[in-house]
């Protein structure tokens, strides 16, 4: 009973957006009725005569009750299990339809009594999926190119392998978002540096996710040449045709396509059961976007059902205006729509398994990319391709900048545009027992302190400080990522290399630092200014140790800056 009546209160979604409609479509109701959620027969009746009723019933019952969702889907719940004539059906209607015992049901959903949660901690419905995400969901992780716009943080690892908010890598986003989404069955695609990739996932994930009749898995699959594919990764298209052999013998219904450069906290689950509802081949996730950003993206542009029927790469001028939609279609209000009248595609699709298939195999064998080349072929080939809106904080790290402010942004007082403190949705990582961090006589100011960390009388103020970090005595840190380092020296270690002269690991002596990136395991020495004093855009100082791009500078992971040097 309980099973049956968690799938009819999913199923509801959809019949508490014809009771709250104006112009509520009974035919498209009754459709997404008869497929979603791969439901009994008998509740898929239920509910297709629930959705008849709440569109076209003389009780009108919107106007009477001024219902929210959740007492739809209440009403609806309550119809099915019924199981009634629709004359009884009708009853139900009018007795839910009253304000008393309206109240009443809405009152009973969302009583209920929690702990005192964390500032940010999220607060969303579950979502019902039959069958559900860890059995019917595979995850396929795109580890990325070569990531030379993010050179020289990918000169030793693969993109999706960059150190991220002082504990965590860029990797832990996405298998994060899965793991919390309910899909345990995660591939990572990558072809580039991915030892440190691979390290991280074996330690972070293998031990955790498989078990006794658990299939969950984390793996990477690297590029690799064979008889039929002589050639590396050509695209994200080809990397996943490249696999789809090993990926059709997973008894799955859908692909999960993500991006590892992403920065976002996102509900998959809802993502796909908006596809399952639609009863879509495609469905892209889309971001609202004003004008000013627009430019930047490729966007898309969708029917009155959210059905996507054009893209057009980074349009300008009158181009830029014929692509703007009503995104009140895909669920934002009146007020934000007109602030945000274009979406821009994430990279992040659910595609059916056999569509999939059918488009890499036959109908674009020669594809190399999903965004320019396979979605919009699939929609010019009549596919049901649709769009699914996700109104939230996402940041594509794909540049230095894009990545230096992002981890910067980290450190905000009150209201972070992306938090790691949400209990209901944490992001994991590998756990490496450190000790506390110590601060000795330390300033240490609007910042993100990672673990294991040494800080002896200096100053910190709006910077990240990546763990086994060692900030010695006077220095300035500010406005900094520091990654931090692989390993500790032992003060005996250290004492011999200073005792040679030589420069030991972290931030020496009454060295000021500002606006830069330190990357792992980098030794900079006693005296060090690294400020751009020339406010130098663009530089490659290799040989030296350091790059500078869009103004900020990045000294190289192992790289040594001798004392007295200034950048």
């Amino acid at each position: 009973m309980a099973a049956a009546m968690a799938s009819a209160t999913s199923l509801c979604a959809v019949a508490s957006l014809a009771l709250q409609s104006r112009s509520p479509s009974p035919a498209a109701v009754n459709s997404a009725a008869s497929t979603s959620c791969e439901t009994p027969a008998s509740l898929r009746a239920g509910y297709a005569g629930c959705a008849r009723l709440a569109s076209s019933s003389p009780l009108s019952i919107a106007p009477r009750s001024g219902t929210n969702e959740a007492a739809a889907m209440s009403f609806c719940a309550s119809a099915f299990m019924s199981g009634g004539s629709d004359g009884e059906l009708l009853r139900h209607a009018a007795d839910m339809a009253t304000p008393s015992s309206m109240a009443s049901k809405t009152t009973r959903i969302v009583k209920r009594v929690v702990s005192p949660r964390a500032v940010s901690d999220s607060n969303q419905p579950d979502t019902c999926l039959e069958p559900d995400a860890g059995r019917s969901v595979l995850g396929i992780i795109l580890g990325g190119g070569a990531g030379t716009r993010l050179y020289p943080l990918t000169k030793k690892r693969a993109k999706p392998a960059v150190p991220l908010g002082a504990n965590y890598r860029l990797i832990d986003i996405p298998v994060s978002n899965c793991i919390n989404s309910n899909i345990r069955k995660i591939y990572v695609l990558t072809q580039f540096n991915s030892a440190s990739l691979n390290r991280h996932l074996s330690r972070a994930y293998a031990s955790n996710m498989g078990g006794y009749k658990n299939e969950g898995f984390v793996e990477v699959l690297a590029a690799q040449q064979s008889p039929e594919n002589p050639n590396w990764f050509q695209g994200t298209a080809d990397a996943v045709r490249q696999y789809l052999w090993l990926f059709e013998e997973s008894d799955v219904l859908e692909y999960l396509i993500l991006a590892g450069d992403h920065l976002y906290r996102m509900d998959y689950q809802k993502f796909i059961e908006h596809h399952r509802v639609t009863n879509a081949d495609i469905t892209v996730a889309a971001l609202p976007m004003d004008e000013k950003r627009a430019t930047a993206f490729g966007l898309m542009k969708i029917d009155s059902r959210g059905r996507i029927v054009e893209f057009a790469e980074k349009p300008k001028g009158d181009a830029l205006k014929h692509m703007q939609v009503d995104t009140t279609i895909l669920g934002l209000d009146e007020e934000r729509a007109k602030e945000m009248p274009y979406i821009a595609s994430m990279g992040i699709y659910v595609i059916s398994k056999e569509s999939m298939i059918k488009l890499l195999r036959d109908d674009f064998p020669e594809a190399n990319d999903f965004g320019s080349e396979v979605i919009p072929g699939a929609t010019a080939r009549g596919l049901n391709v649709q769009a699914y809106l996700y109104d939230g904080y996402w940041e594509d790290i794909g540049t230095i900048e894009a990545f230096y402010n992002a981890n910067l942004s980290l450190t905000k007082q009150l209201d972070p545009e992306f938090s790691f403190y949400d209990r209901s949705a944490p992001i994991y990582t590998q756990a490496r027992y450190l000790p506390p961090s110590k601060m000795i006589d330390a300033d240490v100011i609007d910042s993100v302190v990672g673990e294991g960390c040494v800080i002896k009388n200096c100053t910190v103020s709006h910077s990240v400080v990546g763990l086994r970090s060692w900030i010695d005595e006077g220095a300035v840190v500010q406005d900094t990522l520091l990654m931090g380092s692989d390993y500790y020296e032992t003060d005996e270690e250290r004492k011999e290399i200073v005792s040679t002269g030589g420069v030991p690991m972290g931030i020496g002596k009454n060295s000021i630092i500002k606006r830069a990136i330190i990357d792992k395991n980098a030794r900079v020495g006693e005296n060090v200014q690294i400020v751009n004093k020339d406010n130098v855009l663009e530089l490659e100082r290799e040989e030296e140790g350091y790059y500078i791009k869009g103004g900020i500078v990045t000294v190289i992971k192992d790289a040594t800056i001798p004392h007295g040097a200034i950048i």
